[in-house]
């Protein structure tokens, strides 16, 4: 019988794995990356963290299931909606939202995602990732759009995921970034 400590316990250490996992991926890569380390590292046994995820690929997959999940509903919504510029604009402003409420390791997710995007390519979470974004590509495309605004559609996504983890290398505030990616992203794909 488990109790409501006992789960929250177990919560809170998934939670310190993925965490750590997440942190060990951005500094060596996802490749370079054991399990080993990651137990290591949070001065624990791999069987420890082996009792709460099998494999990396496992630990990733829980770091995307909360963007995907975002995601998944952006395009359900827009899927609900007729094509055209506000479609487009309602896009592009739910997931900069998206992208901004993610938790304190979303900057670091997104950074990691484009940077292994070569690791990850074959795994299954990298299938997953790239499915979505098409899909949210495809709702930000009007039909018939010409190949330029396609492309731009594209790059609004990018502006947007550059916007979150690049901030520190613009000026000014975050909010003030994050804003300024979404309005190249707003110029870019949402006329």
């Amino acid at each position: 019988m488990t109790t409501a400590g006992t789960d929250e316990r177990r919560t809170d250490t998934r939670n310190l794995i993925r965490a750590v996992a997440l942190e060990l991926f951005a500094e060596q890569g996802y490749e370079k990356t054991s399990l080993r380390e990651i137990a290591e590292r949070l001065g624990v046994t791999k069987a420890a963290v082996y009792y709460h995820y099998r494999t990396k690929e496992e630990i990733l997959s829980s770091l995307l299931d909360e963007h995907l999940a975002g995601m998944d509903a952006i395009v359900e919504w827009a899927e609900a909606q007729p094509a055209g510029r506000e479609r487009r604009q309602g896009v592009i402003e739910r997931y900069s939202t998206l992208l901004a409420g993610m938790s304190d390791d979303g900057p670091q997710l997104i950074r990691f995602m484009q940077e292994n995007q070569t690791s990850i390519k074959e795994l299954a979470a990298g299938a997953e990732i790239r499915s979505r974004f098409e899909r949210l590509s495809v709702v930000l495309v009007d039909p018939g759009a010409s190949a330029a605004d396609q492309l731009r559609s594209r790059l609004a996504l990018i502006a947007l995921h550059f916007g979150a983890f690049a901030l520190d290398m613009l000026p000014g505030a975050p909010d003030e970034r994050r804003d300024a990616a979404l309005e190249v992203a707003l110029e870019l794909g949402g006329r």
